[in-house]
């Protein structure tokens, strides 16, 4: 078994234990309900020890010449990568930066190639999960807040909460490092197994149960990984199938019948209890979850399976009014190519849907290809789960009426050999296999997949092939709605040439939001540490509301005069109070820039020089910094973007006072000359939790900047304002309790005399631009009785410019005011 602990510097294991089925059924649940820790309580022979050593070895001895590649679920892997110490002040990003370079360098030591993926957009099917997910948080979140008021100290590991901003920064890092790096367009686990089985990779490195019921390839622990011996446990679906007595094939069947991230659990509850109450086995051994999987698995094998193929679905199990969200359920483990024995039948608007799917493509002159399969159970081998390289061979198929040798068609990718036929109403493409039962031709599921040709750049003459799978929602629905759905979604931004640019920028990991917010006008943000009890600092997700809004109308066109004939953009932002039963509806919000508002194509497209001081421009008025140009451009890298940031802040939030402003400065300053070896060493006399929900303002206005930069046609390097160069947690939260005590200027500089010019530069253009907007920075000492509330000042920030999207005044949460408000509904949505 590998031996080590969860990492705290560089070079440590990122977790592993003598056993690792505990810390299995310890890990976050993901995927199928129950059966992670069904695997680590009741089925040790699936785990097995592999080396990735010796795999990439015998994968180069089989196939010389093609590098053997790993491709890694990221959002998995977050907190296995987060090894530092400290995670409550807003992130050891040096030290972060420093462990992911550990990370990639020891794969690429043995030659392996590593592909990362991040979830680009969270699906309709699984945005109940996601809300789910999200409320717990927000319970940790209030736990996290009392324990620190309580002891003035980090809470144990116990209750470890990755940082803000984490996903997002992670891929820019990846990228810093010379990773392949990609974000989806669906739910990433899909993709990443759709990958995995398309490039013959060695595996696919997570922490998701997922991937034990898709057939693709082999799923490694992410949690067991020792990074010292590139050592982790292999999870075998076949040995898994082997002690359920089932197919690979029934493993979708298998988890809709559990509950999964698209079933909720509770759906077929009492259908469980029923194999349950008629299973023979029971183990007294095994805990009530254990034996329910082995109950459920029992009646596919011994009672389905008997009528696979004679009946639907639908007639052998209770799905009644669920019938739509059950096979869509079941059709989101096909990969392209792959099919399921138990569709008896096509369901209904398979047809339509795989019509909807080509519709929306933001390119009317791609070309888009069905990839088509036999079904799997049919003379197929089941590849062996110690053998990575494995390929599944699929013979030919005979067509029952002609008895003739149907066409085959070979995917390059997959290698599968498949047969074809067209359906005469769809025009498109489809398997045909006999089922050698009822003697009928059955059209098999189909799961489309669609390539585009994306440019690399900007410039239209370089082109990428970036392939995107869709998996066409199974709905009842009837053509008209889901032709209506479909024109919906498409008609935030018509312009092909410019979705294809975004979208090339959101799979390539370069943009943030930018997308989501111009294909289907719907953005999320996960939970942030606030504290629901602080009645003085508002959440990150109102205080940079304003500039989302003006990025609205930038990338939304067309709404810079008359906000309220302005499409709404669906915002599923989380934030204390919000009980995210739907999203908030947010307008977009004209802005002012010298010379009027270029559009999209004269941003992303154009490569005159000039351009880039117009993207600039555009940046700025974002942020309503306009009248601040000269002395922004004036500050030197990286601390230009931080500067921005600052005065936005100050100018946003009232309560913010000069004392802040010291130790914002002072980090910055102090950090330029700090390798993350001396961060982590830094001690904390207590943590403050004032401090914790500044440091993840701070890092949430660092993402804010990301998306600015991006819609705007990237003005700013990245570099500019990532974390690990401009923001320390631990470092602001020594110079703000420093400063808090009133330390010197000097004090907080570490008396290094050559900051000292800067920290009072940087001060003064914050001071002078925040004086322009009326707004004047005093010491917590001079603080009048007024600047109890919370919102911040009357006709300060976004308010300026327009009354409808601001702070309506003291005392006045804005939640209730303009863009942002939910119609009826603004007493149910205020935090206090």
């Amino acid at each position: 078994m590998p031996q080590g602990r969860r990492g705290r510097g560089r070079g440590g294991c990122v977790c592993c234990c003598s056993s690792p089925l505990k810390i299995l059924s310890q890990s976050p649940v993901m995927g199928v309900r129950g059966l992670q820790g069904f695997v680590g309580s009741t089925c040790p022979h699936i785990c097995t020890v592999v080396n990735f050593k010796e795999l990439a070895e015998r994968h180069r001895s089989r196939h010389p010449g093609s590098a053997p590649t790993v491709v890694v679920d990221a959002m998995c892997c977050l907190r296995y990568w987060y090894t530092p110490e400290s995670w409550v002040c807003g992130g050891q990003w040096q030290e972060y930066f420093s462990a992911l370079r550990d990370f990639v360098d020891s794969f690429a030591a043995v030659g392996i190639k590593l592909v990362f993926f991040f979830d680009g957009m969270v699906e309709q099917g699984k945005r109940n999960e996601w809300v789910k997910r999200r409320l717990k948080n927000n319970r940790e979140i209030s736990r996290i807040f009392h324990y620190i008021r309580s002891h003035r100290e980090q809470p144990g590991r116990n209750m470890f909460f990755i940082p803000s901003g984490l996903a997002i920064f992670t891929r820019f890092a990846l990228k810093t490092l010379g990773q392949e790096t990609l974000c989806s367009l669906q739910e990433a686990d899909y993709e990443v197994a759709s990958y995995g089985l398309q490039h013959n990779c060695l595996g696919i490195l997570g922490e998701d149960t997922d991937y034990l019921i898709y057939d693709t390839c082999p799923y490694f622990s992410i949690s067991e990984l020792c990074l010292e011996s590139l050592e982790t446990i292999m999870l075998c679906r076949e040995k898994l199938c082997e002690s359920l007595g089932l197919c690979v094939a029934d493993l979708p069947l298998l988890a809709c019948l559990l509950g999964n991230d698209i079933i909720p659990e509770g759906m077929f509850e009492s259908f469980r209890f029923k194999c349950l109450s008629s299973y023979t086995s029971v183990k007294e051994n095994f805990d009530k979850k254990g034996n329910i999987i082995l109950a459920v698995s029992d009646h596919i094998s011994k009672v389905l399976h008997l009528h696979q193929g004679e009946k639907k679905l639908e007639e052998m199990l209770p799905l009644g009014p669920n019938r739509a969200l059950f096979y869509k359920g079941v059709a989101s483990y096909l990969l392209p190519g792959q099919s399921s024995p138990w569709f008896f039948q096509k369901p209904k608007g398979v047809i339509m849907l795989d019509k909807q799917v080509i519709s929306m493509s933001s390119d009317p002159e791609s070309k888009q290809g069905l990839p088509i399969s036999m079904e799997p159970e049919s003379k197929q081998d089941i590849p062996v789960c110690t053998e990575p390289e494995s390929k599944q061979e699929v013979p030919m198929c005979t067509d029952p009426q002609s008895k003739q040798e149907v066409p085959v068609c070979t995917d390059p990718q997959s290698k599968q050999e498949v047969p074809v036929c067209t359906e005469p109403e769809s025009k498109q493409e489809i398997s045909m296999c006999t089922e050698p039962e009822c003697k009928q031709e059955v059209p098999t599921y189909i799961h489309p997949e669609v390539k585009q040709k994306l440019p690399r750049e900007t410039d239209p003459d370089f082109n990428l092939e970036v392939p995107v799978y869709t998996h066409p929602e199974i709905k009842e629905d009837d053509s008209m709605d889901m032709d209506a759905g479909t024109k919906q979604e498409i008609t935030l931004v018509s312009d092909p040439e410019i979705l294809k640019v975004a979208r090339m920028h959101h799979v390539q990991a370069e943009s943030y939001l930018v997308y989501s917010i111009i294909s289907r006008g719907e953005v999320e943000c996960s939970s942030t540490l606030e504290d629901e009890l602080d009645q003085a600092l508002p959440s990150q997700a109102f205080v940079y509301r304003p500039v989302r809004q003006r990025v609205y109308a930038l990338l939304l066109g067309g709404c810079r005069d008359d906000t309220s004939a302005s499409p709404a953009v669906k915002e599923w932002f989380v934030y204390p109070g919000n009980p995210l039963r739907h999203p908030d509806l947010v307008r977009p919000l004209p802005m002012t820039i010298p010379g009027g508002t270029p559009s999209l194509k004269f941003l992303w497209l154009n490569q005159e020089p000039a351009v880039q001081a117009r993207r600039l421009d555009t940046l700025l008025a974002c942020f309503n910094l306009s009248s601040s140009r000269e002395e922004l451009q004036a500050i030197e890298s990286p601390l230009r973007a931080l500067c921005c940031l600052l005065i936005y802040l100050f100018v946003q939030v009232d309560t913010l006072c000069l004392e802040d402003l010291h130790a914002f400065v002072a980090q910055a300053l102090c950090l330029q000359g700090k390798s993350a070896a001396q961060l982590m060493d830094l001690q904390l006399e207590y943590i403050s939790p004032r401090a914790v929900q500044l440091g993840s303002l701070l890092v949430r206005g660092l993402t804010t900047v990301a998306l600015v930069n991006s819609a705007c046609g990237f003005p700013w390097k990245t570099s500019e304002f990532m974390p690990w160069n401009v923001f320390d947690g631990k470092l602001f939260h020594q110079k703000y309790l420093q400063s808090e005590k009133g330390y010197s200027v000097e004090a907080l500089l570490e008396q290094n005399r050559s900051w000292l010019t800067k920290f009072h530069n940087l001060k003064a253009v914050v001071c002078k631009a925040c004086m322009k907007e009326n707004r004047r920075i005093v010491g917590r000492g001079h603080w009048s009785s007024h600047h109890t509330g919370r919102w911040g000042r009357q006709g300060s920030g976004s308010h300026r410019t327009s009354s409808a999207c601001g702070h309506s005044g003291q005392g006045q949460p804005w939640r209730d005011q303009g863009p942002g408000s939910r119609p009826h509904e603004q007493d149910q949505w205020r935090r206090y």
